[in-house]
């Protein structure tokens, strides 16, 4: 092991896009550290510099290389005083561009994918040693690997964390680029994740997110030698001494089965909130899409949600001006909404991906036409999450405390919904759940008061 105190550098990582690119970013930070890597919340005068991309927002490659011009400036500069700075590219626009990368900008060192940066110690090594590359490119689609060579994590995440169990998709929906930049389905096991579930829980977690691209698939290898679904999974971090709440995302409805369903029943930890994507409520627009659902089939999963769980509420991600969408089409999707009623939900317009089947795709949707019925689907939406945080008012709710609040005079929690509330109360309650009485309501947020506010406070 090298000595890592006798050789400290500065490590900038900058992370686009969903928690696995967090998690994968977090993952490269364990991986480097033992190599004297510190991480540093600003630029100036990185050794190293890592920007963690992401494929799925429009425009994300031009985006890219507007944030590595910026970056750029950095590296001239340092380099012109002498010294050294490494410029990467990582993640999925790395995966799905690297040797576009490395031709349009000779100034970027190392572009790696999402599953190859395990061997970021052998990539540094064969770049800044005695014989070393010029550049390296290294998007090789080997997921089992990566997680078998990472080294154990520092797992100091704080009160909420967030556990990878799984990766990749095989659902080829035509507007998506994760099977080309992340690969095929594939589930860590049962030891792993709950070693790492223990390990987090040991340093202060009491809520553990599990994450996967299509985290319901998840088909890991359990104590018996079987494989277990996501439902078995959950039970068994279910029983860890020290952990309050489970949460999981994101997840496919072709994956939603009975199980996991009845899970949502029977184990108490497991919140009553679920994120589950349905994308159009147009059945055509799901045909296009390849989701290989039916708007009936995503609306029988809630009704059999809500008759497991009836206090259990519901997210949503939605794409709006898809090829071929119809006023009709749109309006299939603002129907859903309106029979869903979810409590919260992301809706974008729809942008092509290079490589992925609609990039190539005709009868496209013109732009203020989409801008249009994003902003009627968002209002609608608002509408909703709004009329779900209000009649929480008047409500007593157990609220895990994370942090105070940027002004310092309120304590941050998340209410089993996932609603940030502000509430005030000692410092002490950090890192615990208490239960709160609900006083306001706001778009993405509550307010309240301790339960019990004036015994705490004196015992505090």
């Amino acid at each position: 092991m090298p000595n890592a105190e006798n050789n400290k550098k500065k490590l900038f990582i900058k992370t686009w896009g969903c928690q696995m690119n967090v998690y994968d970013s977090r993952r490269m930070a364990d991986i480097l550290r033992p190599f004297g890597y510190e991480v540093s919340e600003e630029p100036e005068d990185a050794d190293m510099m890592i920007l963690n991309t992401c494929h799925i927002r429009e425009k994300a490659t031009d985006k890219v290389f507007s944030e590595l011009g910026r970056m750029r400036r950095l590296k001239d500069k340092k380099e012109a005083e002498g010294g050294q700075m490494l410029m990467a590219v990582a993640g999925c626009v790395a995966q799905a561009e690297g040797d576009f990368i490395i031709e349009r900008a000779p100034y970027v060192d190392l572009v790696f994918g999402p599953q190859t940066y395990h061997e970021l110690p052998e990539m540094i090594a064969k770049l800044t040693g005695a014989y070393g590359q010029d550049r390296i490119v290294s998007t090789e689609l080997d997921t089992q690997t990566k997680f078998d060579a990472l080294p154990e994590e520092n797992n100091k995440q704080g009160v909420t964390a967030f556990l990878s169990v799984q990766e990749g998709c095989d659902k080829f929906c035509t507007f998506c680029v994760v099977p080309y930049t992340r690969g095929g389905e594939f589930s860590r096991s049962v030891e792993q994740i709950v070693n790492e579930a223990k390990a987090l829980i040991d340093n202060g977690a009491r809520e553990i997110t599990l994450l996967g691209q299509n985290v319901n698939a998840y088909h890991g290898e359990g104590k018996d030698g079987k494989t277990w679904t996501l439902p078995l999974l959950i039970e068994e971090l279910a029983k860890l001494d020290g952990l309050d709440r489970i949460r999981y995302t994101t997840s496919h409805p072709r994956d939603m089965d009975m199980a996991l369903i009845e899970a949502h029943r029977d184990i108490e930890k497991l919140m009553p909130y679920l994120h589950l994507p349905i994308q159009s409520g147009s059945n055509k627009i799901l045909k296009a899409m390849n989701r290989k659902h039916e708007r009936d089939m995503y609306l029988d999963i809630i009704a059999d949600l809500r008759k497991a769980r009836p206090d259990i509420a519901m997210s949503g991600d939605f794409i709006v001006g898809f090829p071929g969408e119809t006023d009709q089409d749109f309006e299939d999707t603002m129907d859903i909404v309106r029979q869903v009623k979810y409590a919260s939900g992301y809706s974008f317009k729809y942008s092509a991906r290079p490589g992925t089947p609609a990039a190539n795709m005709t009868n496209l949707v013109r732009e203020d036409v989409k801008a249009e019925r994003l902003a009627a689907l968002q209002n609608l939406i608002n509408e909703y999450q709004l009329d779900f945080n209000t009649k929480c008012i008047g409500m007593t709710m157990p609220v895990l405390f994370d942090r105070a609040d940027k002004a310092g005079d309120k304590l941050h929690g998340r209410t089993a919904y996932n609603q940030a509330i502000h509430v005030p109360g000692p410092a002490r309650l950090m890192g615990h759940s208490a239960n709160v009485i609900i006083t306001g309501a706001f778009a993405n947020s509550l307010t309240g008061t301790l339960e019990l506010q004036e015994s705490v406070l004196k015992s505090a």
